[in-house]
Formats: C-alpha cells, structure tokens, sequence
C-alpha cells in the first residue's frame, strides 16, 4: 500500500490538503480518518466535501452517524462512529451500501470499525506535533 506523509503546518494547509485529495476521488473511494480529538479529522472531511462540490454546510455526524450530501460532483457520505459502542451498530445502518455506492465515503474514527472498511480503503491518519498547530498526516492508499 502505497504511503504518503504531508506536514501541515497550520488548519489551512489541512483544508488544502483535503481539497487536493477530493480532485483524485471517485465513486466507491472509502476514506478513514484516525487520529484523536482535535487532530483535524473534521477539517478534512470538511475540506474533501467542498473539493467535491459540496454546497450544502457539512458538519460532524457525531450524534447522527451518517450524514449523506447529494449537491456535489459525487455523493458525500460523511460517517463519524466515534459514538458506536459495537460494530454491529453500523452494520445494521447499511454501511455497505455507502462503501459499494456511487459516492465517496469518509469515516471519521475509522479505527473503530476497521475490520469493516473494504481492502482497498484510503486511510488518512492525523498526528499533532509538539507545535499545537502542526499535524503530521499520513495518507495510506493513493498518492496524490
């Protein structure tokens, strides 16, 4: 699997980062995201959609699990199952008609379930550095 690590200094780099990754997407791309909180997961995610164009306000699915944007170049499903207390929980919503679908799925908290994402997954993890602002990325899957 090929490897890839970027430095974003800052937020916006993490922005353009995630617009420049939303150019190389096509449908049936599964993304996990997997880093703590406030790592910039969310951003990301954020980002991709827009690089998508997604116009619709995209916010974390931290309470509802899946939201789903349909305004873009593809069909954004933003999952976040950081909540989920078994596997089987997304299991049940169907979460393999999103990973086989005509969209781009983006799983924040991804290692919850990776033993459910399919073999040719991107993974995108998030470091902090010791500089706050700083995160290490490392994207797992394509090379942009």
């Amino acid at each position: 699997m090929k490897e890839t690590l970027y430095l974003a200094e800052n937020e916006e780099e993490t922005k353009n980062l995630g617009l420049q990754f939303a150019e190389h997407l096509k449908p049936g791309f599964v993304i996990g995201l997997i880093g703590d909180l406030g790592a910039g997961k969310t951003t990301f995610a954020k980002a991709v959609a827009e690089g998508l164009g997604i116009e619709d306000t995209v916010t974390s699915p931290t309470f509802t699990i899946i939201k789903e944007y349909y305004d873009g170049r593809l069909p954004f499903y933003h999952f976040d199952v950081y909540r989920l207390k078994s596997t089987e929980e997304i299991i049940n919503l169907g979460c393999e008609e999103y990973f086989y679908g005509e969209g781009v799925t983006v799983i924040e908290w991804a290692d919850k379930i990776l033993d459910l994402l399919p073999e040719d997954a991107i993974i995108v993890e998030f470091k902090s550095t010791d500089n706050k602002d700083e995160r290490l990325i490392m994207i797992k899957g394509i090379k942009l």
